[in-house]
């Protein structure tokens, strides 16, 4: 097997910067709840976001030296995505950031630690991970490149769209990209709405019609002031 895949069919760049300001709530959402890593992979400060196509990484534990590849064949627009085995160390720190930010890369995801993180954060530069750790690595071992790896629980592809915020991260397949962007602007849209009614005094109990949803499935109501057990 090919360790290093060059070639990537990404989301159109146009079709990225839609996503520029949603939520990855309501991309989530508007994607029927489906491409959420786990909730243990957040940014390593608040407010850190992340958009753009997905630059998959599959590294051995312990060892980041296909990092250091990736790095050297990201993109401009491109998000770096890793799978470090479970490994709980650092495999990735304030130098890489900087070389990765030069060259284009717009943030980094990865299923693992990494370290150096007040660095990185005056670098202005969007990390997502389990957490912090010091623990070093080698650089010995090969690993993949542009090839499907899982990250977080979800399968990420090269060239998918990864979008994070102080939430979390959502993963959306290429080829799905331009039709959730349109579900999103429209969910978007509605919640608008919603936000105004709300702000009218209206409870989403009454908006959503709640009430029957509940009736149907056997809630009882009593206005007595006390009811016996």
């Amino acid at each position: 097997m090919v360790h290093v895949i060059h070639a990537r069919d990404p989301v159109p760049a146009d079709v990225v910067r839609g996503f520029t300001g949603r939520s990855v709530a309501t991309v989530h959402e508007a994607q029927e709840r489906r491409g959420a890593m786990v909730a243990a992979i957040k940014p390593i400060y608040p407010g850190m976001t992340v958009l753009g196509t997905a630059l998959t990484v599959q590294c051995q534990a312990g060892d980041n030296l296909m990092l250091h590849k990736a790095i050297d064949m990201v993109h401009e627009g491109e998000v770096i995505v890793c799978d470090v085995g479970g490994w709980e160390g650092g495999p990735w720190g304030e130098m890489m950031a900087v070389a990765a930010k030069a060259r284009g890369c717009v943030g980094l995801v990865i299923d693992g630690y990494v370290r150096d993180g007040a660095a990185i954060r005056s670098h202005n530069f969007g990390v997502f991970a389990r957490g912090l750790s010091v623990k070093g690595t080698f650089k010995q071992d090969v690993g993949f490149i542009n090839h499907p790896i899982s990250c977080g629980g979800v399968i990420v592809r090269p060239g998918d769209l990864v979008l994070g915020d102080d939430d979390g991260v959502v993963v959306v397949a290429a080829q799905e990209a331009a039709e959730v962007l349109r579900l999103s602007c429209e969910r978007d849209a509605g919640e608008d709405e919603s936000r105004k009614s709300f702000a009218q005094g209206h409870s989403p109990w009454q908006l959503n019609g709640w009430d029957e949803v509940a009736k149907a499935r056997g809630l009882t109501e009593d206005d007595r002031a006390h009811v016996e057990a």
